[in-house]
């Protein structure tokens, strides 16, 4: 039997906007309602970690009257033909709802809390499931320490990057969704890719242009449904 070729997915917030998740940067984003440097800094969590988990408790809230949306379904259907790994800046569970079973997120995943103490020790990572979706002031974890979210917060490493970065170099197609090439990490996950790897990206913003990537500049669901045509469609 032929070995299947390996497809990387690299997403970032634009694929889930179809899904009506906002994006933090755009004009009417998150931010501008809730600054980085209160909700998403090691310093806001320590400053005030009742403000911080009420925000990411709003977050879950949202996220469970999201859907994956065509896009994140094309993306898992092409598992159908190809190994596929899917590494995602989104801290949402779209991709795995919509079918994809190798998902890595960067920055962690919202549905989940963890020890505050060491946010990867995996005895103390749950997740969380209607109705029960708040983390309530002063609630701990088994280690003792404050429950917080499993969020990667800026300035803090970025624990599965080296994962993220492997994948991209063993990549026989490398697909890029929803996130410019200007914007780290998809910017320097891109220089693993190996000489002559087929590069798509999928946005509908004018972005950096490099030599050796197809933009397809549609959103992620029409754009997914272009890639499919070029790809499995004889």
């Amino acid at each position: 039997m032929e070995k299947r070729k390996k497809m990387v997915f690299l997403t970032g917030a634009g694929m889930s906007v179809e899904s009506g998740l906002r994006t933090f940067r755009d004009a009417d984003g998150m931010w501008e309602n809730y600054p980085v440097a209160r909700v998403a800094t090691h310093e806001a969590w320590e400053d005030d970690p009742v403000y911080v988990n009420n925000f990411y408790n709003m977050l879950r809230k949202k996220l469970i009257e999201a859907k994956p949306n065509k896009g994140h379904e094309l993306v898992a259907k092409m598992e159908e033909r190809y190994d596929v790994v899917v590494v995602t800046q989104n801290v949402d569970n779209l991709h795995e709802m919509a079918g994809s079973t190798n998902v890595v997120h960067l920055h962690g995943e919202l549905m989940k809390v963890c020890s505050s103490r060491d946010v990867d020790d995996p005895r103390y990572i749950r997740t969380l499931k209607a109705p029960d979706l708040t983390v309530a002031p002063g609630e701990k974890a088994g280690d003792g320490s404050l429950l917080r979210p499993y969020i990667v917060f800026f300035g803090e490493g970025v624990p599965n990057i080296s994962l993220a970065a492997q994948h991209v170099m063993e990549a026989d197609i490398l697909v890029i969704i929803g996130t410019s090439l200007v914007v780290y990490p998809a910017a320097g996950l891109l220089q693993y890719a190996s000489p002559g790897t087929p590069v798509y990206l999928i946005d509908p913003n004018q972005v950096t242009r490099r030599s050796g990537v197809e933009h397809i500049q549609k959103g992620a669901s029409e754009g997914m449904k272009e890639l499919c045509r070029k790809l499995l469609e004889p």
